[in-house]
């Protein structure tokens, strides 16, 4: 059993009861799911969209169909550090940030001799360093408040293991990943706990699965034998956004019907190497 004896007076705020939330990349899939089920769990929510302003029309709607106020505006973070000034602005509309949950990225890859110096800048810029300059405005936001948060970024199963064809995703990925470890520690003392959850394919738009069934798709490598549905990830961060996941910081929850169990199962019975191209 762990010592709970201390000579430190020190205890981090905590979140009791959050009341707003920032969610990145809302016009669709994980993000629109997200924005609704914080909505449901009684936050209201700033909305983010990259070139799909009628989506987060859309995902506005749904959040307000539950009771609660949404805000949107237009989100690159391939521009940084000007995309700060866009989250600082929701921030401000909603009169506060408790949940920032940075979702919006970029998707695909090319093998690394045929990543070009612009292909590899855009991907970590999309997927890493519009990240860090949004996550540290919000995390001053709620250290000014004193109230404790909650930082989530929606990672992949690939900030865990690579995917041939994807080094710059992949770089972005497993640096996102750290960087919210790395928060987990320096925050704490905060009460802002920092995780990550890492989805492997879920049926989204980003994966041409717009309005398919996840359940009506078959996967022999997926243990679950089919995709993800978008709220079943919206569901975990949900969970940690919540009081109770306040015990729970420097994770990385995989949401991925066991595929990442599946790797010594590949080694062993692979028979072709296919693998290795696109």
């Amino acid at each position: 059993m762990a010592d709970t004896t201390s000579s430190s007076p020190f205890t981090a705020p905590q979140l009791t009861a959050p009341r707003t939330a920032i969610v990145t990349g809302s016009d669709s899939g994980i993000g629109r799911a997200t924005a609704v089920a914080l909505a449901q769990a009684g936050l209201d929510v700033g909305i983010t969209w990259h070139s799909d302003e009628d989506g987060a029309k859309e995902t506005a709607r749904l959040v307000e169909q539950e009771g609660r106020r949404a805000v949107i505006a237009q989100l690159d973070t391939t521009d940084a550090p000007a995309c700060g000034d866009v989250v600082d602005r929701m921030a401000e509309q909603l009169g506060g940030c408790d949940v920032f949950v940075n979702n919006a990225g970029l998707n695909g890859g090319t093998p690394f001799f045929e990543t070009d110096w612009e292909t590899w800048r855009t991907t970590v810029a999309g997927d890493l360093d519009g990240a860090f300059v949004c996550i540290q405005r919000m995390a001053r936001r709620m250290v000014d408040a004193g109230r404790g948060g909650r930082i989530i970024g929606v990672t992949s199963v690939h900030e865990h293991q690579p995917r041939v064809g994807s080094a710059a995703y992949d770089a972005a990925k497993h640096g996102l990943g750290g960087l919210l470890k790395t928060l987990a520690l320096e925050l704490g003392e905060y009460g802002i706990t920092c995780n990550a959850v890492a989805p492997g394919e879920i049926s989204t738009p980003m994966n041409d699965a717009e309005d398919v069934d996840p359940h009506e798709q078959h996967r022999p490598g997926i243990p679950l034998g089919r995709p993800g549905d978008a709220r079943e990830v919206a569901a975990v961060i949900a969970f940690l956004a919540s009081p109770a996941a306040s015990y729970i910081t420097g994770a990385s929850l995989v949401v991925d019907g066991g595929m990442l169990q599946m790797g010594p199962q590949a080694g062993s019975h692979l028979v072709s190497d296919d693998w290795r191209r696109l």
